[in-house]
């Protein structure tokens, strides 16, 4: 049998050749201290920082605990656990793996037997609902979801008053609306109502997802493109604001960032995260606010929340699997400290809801207008609809990515999403 695109995508370096699976730098667990848990993760200002404080914390009734965190890229994690698993061993695994919840399901899929399953270590309805079709297999907790992209709509209120609006203005508002609001704030001042790059349709799955859609059916399987009224109003948003002129194009983040830092554009959406690079201008502090995702129009199950991004804990199963999963379930699992420090201490958020009456998520942040940003973030997760990434996802996003290509440049949308069905389901 062929793999699909999806899966070559996923595991790329695969050798099966590799009989040992050691990769630089890592524990064998099935012959390390039984105190020492041995973790693979990236982003030592985010996710490792959080390891961090999560390991400080659980030492406190756990004196001799120890993680050895390593540090790899995503990328490169998804590759040595692809060669050492497809060589048929776990030696030289860790026992706690991060994973981007748009890969999860591939890798849960293509080797169940190698995860440790968490349902007994943690409460997973205490989490955000919508993590957990990244985290659960069989209905089985298999991770522990850790940090939210939930999305929001970050705006210059001094842009949005010289246009003749304010913040309220923006509430719970819809993609139409806010085109019209950013035709009359690039008129009136010159300036982008935000800018989109080409290779990176991240709005469009955020649009998508905003109104319970995605690239394939429920199943997880079957390719969901041609008719799919979620996607077609996303090309066609896409497509306007570039022919309106109220959005200019960006070749790379860095760009992305100058542009705002440079108050060349008088919105910004995307995923919380993006919140830390907005206020790196510090001049502009006062200048902004953070209001919620808008909404698709006549899709019933639209709503005005969405995600991008994020990750969860998993645990492999080898040597120190239980021991692994009690420190997830101790600190990631129940710990308010826990996600008060995050908070605090590098801006992260996570999707433990109970976390929200936490006095870390009550503060007013000066820079967003003294508004509560976690808060309400926290607020706008609980409403990101659940939805099956499946695992073929960065397949089919390629596909639209040159499809929408083909519709910039004149071609009938119809025929667009007609081709990239066709060429979804030839993945199979």
């Amino acid at each position: 049998m062929f793999l699909s695109i999806g899966l070559i995508l996923f595991f790329v370096g695969c050798s099966n050749d590799d009989d040992s699976g050691d990769a630089e730098g890592s524990t064998d667990t099935n012959e390390g201290e039984s105190d020492e848990v041995t973790v693979w993760a990236w982003d030592p200002n985010f996710n490792i920082k959080a390891l961090e404080i999560a390991e400080e914390i659980y030492q406190e009734e756990n004196p001799d605990f120890k993680l050895n965190i390593i540090e790899n890229t995503h990328e490169d994690i998804v590759q040595k656990m692809n060669t050492t698993l497809s060589s048929g061993t776990t030696k030289g695994l860790p026992n706690i793996v991060l994973i981007e919840d748009t890969r999860s399901q591939v890798t849960l899929n293509s080797y169940p037997e190698a995860f440790f399953e968490m349902t007994d270590y943690f409460d997973s309805s205490e989490f955000a609902d919508y993590k957990l079709g990244a985290t659960q297999m069989d209905d089985k907790d298999f991770g522990l979801p850790f940090d939210s992209g939930v999305t929001a709509l970050y705006v210059r209120t001094d842009y949005l008053e010289d246009a003749g609006y304010t913040v309220d203005d923006l509430q719970d508002i819809t993609w139409d609306e806010y085109v019209e609001i950013g035709k009359d704030v690039t008129e009136e001042t010159g300036k982008y109502m935000i800018s989109l790059e080409p290779d990176d349709l991240g709005i469009v799955r955020a649009m998508m997802h905003s109104a319970d859609s995605w690239f394939i059916e429920e199943d997880g399987e079957t390719p969901y493109l041609e008719d799919n009224e979620a996607l077609r109003q996303a090309f066609e948003y896409y497509k306007e604001m570039l022919d309106l002129e109220i959005a200019r194009t960006h070749t790379d983040f860095a760009e992305r960032i100058s542009l705002f830092n440079d108050g060349e554009v008088a919105s910004v959406f995307d995923g919380n995260w993006i919140g830390a690079s907005i206020k790196q201008e510090e001049s502009q502090s006062g200048d902004w606010a953070v209001v919620p995702t808008p909404r698709l129009e006549g899709i019933s199950e639209a709503v005005n929340a969405s995600n991008l991004g994020g990750s969860s804990w998993y645990v492999l199963d080898v040597d120190g699997s239980e021991e692994a999963a009690e420190f997830l379930g101790a600190t990631f699992g129940e710990s308010m400290d826990l996600y008060q420090d995050m908070i605090n201490d590098i801006g992260a958020l996570g999707t433990y809801t109970p976390a929200s009456e936490g006095e870390a998520y009550q503060v007013e942040d000066e820079y967003f207008s003294d508004e509560q940003v976690y808060g309400n973030l926290a607020e706008w997760m609980e409403d990101v609809p659940q939805i099956n990434y499946g695992d073929k996802m960065q397949a089919i996003d390629e596909i639209l990515t040159n499809e929408m290509q083909n519709y910039l440049n004149g071609q009938d949308l119809d025929e667009v999403l007609q081709s990239a069905q066709q060429q979804a389901e030839a993945l199979n």
